[in-house]
């Protein structure tokens, strides 16, 4: 099998062409084009009506209130619907789910059928992913644009019983959206069978790889035909990516419209320096001091284990903060009634492991705090990608403990850049008791606390590498369906 990159597409924003050297590595560089190669028709003068959609498709496209594709859609699309192999590279959040989602159910829709037989209704697409919440996202957006077709759609994933999600599959689905491990149980049962694939999806691969899925992953593609088209999405193209791409993509397409591992622009990031013992304190006195700017308390909190996540939660529940926690020891029906009371503000904080770092979407989510750094420097941009999200505007707040100082480090060395690190404001870095007989408001000495996000002043030429590409603002861009399908609470999806 060939798997050389035979086109390298850069974007940094609408249409433009990256510098050279923001060129992404190619996968196989005696035959690789090394320079990237702009799309033909500027970005920013695309709609979804240009890329030769269904009627049926756009439809449903056009009422979710969309037309303008974001950059990844824009060029991801026409390579896919050409029958493309491709390794799209983009930061969360930007609509890296419709680009493969749309094309998808444009190229099986000539399979199609109202008939009640599940022969009729073999799994055409099968689209892979890390974590059970990714997994629930990506069918939802399938479900909502295939909704005016006789395509059907289901996802599988671990964590609940599986009867449900056998008798989706035993009425027949043509696009499958499943976890590894789950696939693998309806597999050895007998219940999906794989043999009519005619497109695989590896969403956020990188991660896929990060958990240990690469021998579940060889097993399944080892039962998909060989003649098939592979798409592989991923936030970060490290060495271990570009060899998986090596073994299972043929001549790919790589789409990058965005510099690796940066984060939006639309994200303020700030470090703050406080010991272990004062971090609860500190995101009490952050929350306090964006009550006091008229911002919204909604926010994100992410930790590093189950243990610290629902401690958390429960400290700051005594502190009078409305939280839940969401963790890998909750079952999945916990989750969502959590993520629900979330969503409809019966919670405001939300103390998440990073199960939650990715496939987790939250339109206009306005703040993401890390309690602790993450100890793999890509999580960190995968958790700060919670906020910002498609054009929002979104403030990303470190907590640093002075043991943390080597990660910092390295999520630095990642990115590129150097975070802001300023002081705390008083009230959170004095003891709450000690302060209590005072009636005097405490001076907020930081400013990050008086001002929400604001875009960063432009800069000069040659101080462009340590800046993070900037996204285009359009009216309304990306695809997420505006509310989450209730096949999520049963683990599946059915046409009605």
């Amino acid at each position: 099998m060939t798997n050389t990159a035979t086109e390298i597409i850069s974007s940094t924003g609408a249409g433009d062409v990256a510098a050279p050297n923001d060129t992404p590595a190619a996968i196989d560089t005696p035959a690789a084009i090394d320079t990237p190669v702009a799309i033909d028709t500027p970005v920013a003068t695309i709609t979804f009506a240009d890329f030769g959609l269904d009627p049926l498709i756009q439809k449903a496209v056009s009422e979710q209130g969309y037309t303008i594709p974001t950059p990844i859609q824009a060029q991801s699309i026409p390579h896919v619907l050409a029958g493309t192999d491709l390794m799209g590279a983009a930061q969360t959040g930007t609509g890296k789910t419709a680009a493969f989602v749309l094309p998808i159910i444009q190229k099986i829709l000539r399979h199609a059928s109202n008939s009640a037989s599940p022969a009729r209704h073999p799994i055409r697409a099968l689209v892979l992913t890390p974590t059970r919440e990714l997994a629930v996202q990506v069918a939802e957006n399938a479900a909502s644009y295939s909704k005016h077709t006789d395509l059907r759609t289901a996802v599988v994933y671990g964590g609940v019983d599986m009867k449900e999600q056998v008798a989706l599959l035993r009425n027949g689905v043509e696009i499958l959206i499943a976890t590894p491990g789950r696939l693998l149980d309806h597999i050895g049962s007998k219940v999906a069978n794989l043999s009519q694939v005619e497109l695989l999806v590896l969403d956020e691969a990188d991660r896929m790889l990060d958990m240990g899925f690469l021998p579940d992953l060889q097993r399944i593609i080892n039962l998909i035909p060989a003649q098939r088209q592979t798409l592989l999405f991923s936030a970060t193209f490290s060495p271990e990516i570009k060899k998986l791409a090596q073994s299972y993509l043929r001549t790919p397409v790589t789409v990058e419209v965005a510099r690796q591992n940066a984060a939006a622009d639309t994200v303020k990031q700030v470090v703050h320096m406080v010991s272990s013992s004062d971090k609860q304190r500190a995101i009490v006195s952050v929350l306090e001091s964006r009550t006091r700017q008229g911002l919204s308390r909604q926010c994100i909190i992410f930790t590093n284990s189950r243990l610290g996540c629902a401690k958390l939660a429960r400290a700051l529940e005594r502190d009078g903060i409305k939280a839940g926690a969401i963790h890998g020891d909750k079952s999945q029906g916990e989750r969502t009634l959590t993520l629900d009371a979330f969503k409809s503000g019966a919670i405001e904080v939300l103390v998440a492991t990073d199960v939650a770092a990715r496939g987790l979407d939250i339109p206009d989510m306005p703040c993401v705090i890390n309690h602790e750094l993450p100890y793999n420097a890509e999580d960190f941009i995968h958790r700060i990608g919670r906020t910002g999200r498609a054009g929002s505007k979104g403030d990303a707040i470190a907590l640093v403990d002075a043991s943390e100082k080597r990660l910092l480090d390295d999520i630095e060395k990642l990115m590129k850049r150097k975070l802001d690190v300023k002081p705390l404001p008083e009230t959170a870095a004095a003891p709450s008791r000690s302060s209590s007989h005072s009636s005097a408001p405490a001076k907020m000495s930081d400013p990050f606390f008086y001002k929400p996000y604001e875009p960063a002043a432009p800069k000069d030429a040659d101080s462009s590498t340590s800046n993070t590409t900037a996204t285009p603002e359009v009216k309304k861009v990306g695809i997420v369906p505006a509310k989450p399908a209730v096949g999520a609470l049963l683990g599946g999806f059915k046409k009605k």
